[in-house]
Formats: structure tokens, sequence, C-alpha cells
């Protein structure tokens, strides 16, 4: 645990920490003697600083939920992407949704080094996309393309849908079928 040199009492702020994920009153950290709005409170439950001003959270709750059973190179590629999005990185959230198509891809069968297009494939022609998925793994294609290609800044919003989608993926190609009872 930290213990952050001249930390003070402050006035106490209630927030969801971006580190543990807990819903935290802090009433200790660090205030800006000019303003009330710029701070940065130690959480009490992990000891991590938070920072707060203008309106924004630093780091904010990663969207998105945790996912079991994950191979490692997948789960490490999923608390990246979810990550980027906690530091305001949309665009590289984007490109990391992306990739883990790919990835993704790989661990179930497909062959490393082919073509982005053909990882895609490879999951909606082999039932790795649920029922009126493929829309789904297309848009996030073209949004990865987009990230990609051309000069085009992701905003949250893209970033978190992306996410959305990926966790249901991951749930359902993952931690779905290894949560079924082994056969008596």
């Amino acid at each position: 645990m930290a213990d952050w040199l001249n930390a003070i009492e402050i006035e106490s702020k209630s927030y969801k920490c971006g580190f543990c994920g807990n819903v935290v009153a802090s009433a200790h950290g660090y205030a800006d003697r000019r303003t009330s709005f710029l701070r940065i409170m130690i959480c009490p439950h992990c000891t991590n600083p938070t920072y707060f001003g203008n309106g924004v959270q630093i780091p904010q709750v990663a969207p998105g939920n945790e996912v079991h059973h994950l191979p490692g190179d997948v789960d490490a590629l999923y608390k990246e992407a979810r990550n980027c999005v906690s530091v305001n990185a949309y665009t590289s959230s984007v490109l990391a949704s992306r990739k883990l198509l790919m990835n993704i891809a790989v661990t179930q069968g497909a062959e490393e080094g082919k073509s982005f297009f053909h990882y895609v494939e490879f999951l909606a022609n082999n039932g790795f996309v649920p029922p009126n998925g493929r829309g789904w793994v297309d848009h996030i294609r073209k949004r990865g393309n987009e990230a990609t290609h051309e000069i085009a800044i992701m905003s949250q919003d893209v970033a978190e849908e992306l996410i959305a989608f990926i966790e249901m993926l991951l749930k359902f190609i993952y931690e779905f079928p290894a949560r079924v009872p082994a056969a008596d």
C-alpha cells in the first residue's frame, strides 16, 4: 500500500475508483489552493490516486466487465482495450478491439498470417458469431479500418460500443462454454 507524501485531509468526494472499481468516499489527497475543482483523491481501498479537474476523472472506470476463462493474450488485449477508454485513448481502444477479432480467430483455429477479412470470415463461418451478430463483427471491422487507415479520431461512444460487443463475443466463445457442467 502506498503512503502518499504530504497528502492532507480535504473535502470528501464520492467516486468509483478507476483502479479497483470500488465506489469510495475519500477525504485524503491533494487540492489546488487556487480552485476547489482541481484535486487528486487517494482511494481508501487500493490507495491509488485519481485526478479530478474540469469535469474529468482520470483514470475513468474502464467500460465493460471482466470475462473469465480467456487465453492469456486475449485477456491482456481485452483489458488493454478497456483501459484505453479509461484514459481517453479511444482510437487506441478501437484498434485493440479490431485486433481482438484476429486473436480470437487464431485461438479458435484460424491460421496465422492471414488477412483481417479472413479472420472475420473465419469467426462468422465457423459458428463463433451469435445469430444476428455478423453485423457487429463487420461494424468492428469498419471502425477498426477507419481508425487504422484514415485520419479519423474515434469517440468514447464508438470505443464503448465496440467493447460491449467484444465482451459479449468473449463470453459467448470462452466464458459460457467453460461454465457448462461436466457430463456425468
